[in-house]
C-alpha cells in the first residue's frame, strides 16, 4: 500500500491468529492495508506493536518497550533527579510539575520524568509513532512494577499546536517540553537504526517556531526544548538560560518560577 500521508509503502500484519482481530482494528484506524507488498510492515504480535523494514539486511523491528531493556537499566540507574533533563523541567525538592510533552516520540523522556513522580501528558503527531507509544503504555500497565509510572502518562490523539492553540484541560501544563527533530540531525531520543526505520514517516519539524510560540502562550511557568549541543535555537523568542551537556542541551524559558507545594 503506497498512503499519501507516507513518503514509503507500509502494510499491517498479524504475526499469529490470535491477533487478527486487533490487527484489523489498527489497520482501520491507522489507515493501513492488510498484508501485501510494501517496504515497511507495521506487525502485531505477542510482544505487541513493532514497525519493521522488510527486505534483506533490514534492522531488526522497533517497539516500545517501558518494561524491560534500555528503559529498564535507566529506570533502575539513570540518575534520579540528578539527571539533567529533571534540572530542565524544574524538578526539585518538593517540586513535581504538571508536564505537557508535545514532541512525545517513543516516550523515553516523558517516562523518565514520569518515574520521578512528574504527571504528564503526551502528544505525537505522527500516526504510526503514537500507535507504537499507546501500545507501549497499555502493555505497560501489566506490570505491577512499571504500571504505577505509566499511570501518570496519558496520551492525546492530534497534532501539538492545534492542542495546545484549542486547550481543554481543567489546568494549563506548567511546563511544556519540545524535542523537535532538527534537520539533518537525528533526534537525540531515537537511536539510529530506529531512524532508518522512521525517516520515510517522520520528517524535520519546520514548523518548530509555531510549536514554541504555542508553547509559551500556554505554559504557565516554563517551556524546555531540547536541541543538539552546537544548534542554533529555535527562530523568535530567545531562551533565558541553558543548561548544555556533551551531545545535547536543554533551551529553558522561563515565565514563573516554580514553588514546592505542601
Amino acid at each position: 500500500m503506497s498512503d499519501q500521508r507516507y513518503n514509503a509503502s507500509i502494510c499491517i500484519q498479524s504475526l499469529d491468529p490470535r491477533h487478527a482481530e486487533a490487527t484489523e482494528e489498527w489497520a482501520a484506524r491507522l489507515g493501513l492495508a492488510m498484508g501485501g507488498e510494501a517496504e515497511y510492515a507495521l506487525q502485531l504480535g505477542d510482544d505487541g506493536l513493532q514497525l519493521v523494514e522488510l527486505g534483506e539486511r533490514a534492522p531488526g523491528p522497533v517497539r516500545v518497550d517501558f518494561v524491560e531493556g534500555a528503559m529498564a537499566h535507566r529506570r533502575q540507574f539513570g540518575g534520579g533527579s540528578g539527571q539533567m533533563i529533571a534540572k530542565a523541567v524544574g524538578v526539585q525538592p518538593g517540586i513535581r510539575p504538571r508536564i505537557l510533552d508535545a514532541t512525545a516520540g517513543l516516550g523515553r523522556d516523558a517516562f523518565v520524568l514520569a518515574s520521578l513522580g512528574c504527571e504528564m501528558t503526551l502528544i505525537e503527531r505522527q500516526p504510526l509513532v503514537a500507535a507504537l507509544l499507546a501500545d507501549g503504555l497499555q502493555r505497560a500497565r501489566c506490570d505491577p512494577e512499571v504500571a504505577p509510572i505509566v499511570a501518570r502518562m496519558r496520551l492525546l490523539d492530534g497534532d501539538a499546536i492545534e492542542l495546545m492553540q484549542r486547550w481543554q484541560e481543567p489546568l494549563a501544563p506548567q511546563v511544556i517540553y519540545l524535542d523537535p527533530m532538527f534537520p539533518h540531525r537525528d533526534k537525540s531520543a531515537l537511536v539510529k537504526k530506529e531512524m532508518r526505520l522512521f525517516r520515510p514517516f517522520v520528517g524535520d519539524d519546520t514548523d518548530a517556531p509555531a510549536l514554541l510560540e504555542a508553547a509559551l502562550a500556554l505554559a504557565s511557568h516554563r517551556v524546555v526544548v531540547k536541541r543538539p549541543r552546537k544548534a542554533p535555537a529555535i527562530e523568535g523568542v530567545r531562551p533565558g538560560y541553558v543548561l548544555e551537556g556533551k551531545s545535547s542541551r536543554y533551551d529553558i524559558y522561563p515565565k514563573k518560577k516554580l514553588v514546592a507545594t505542601d
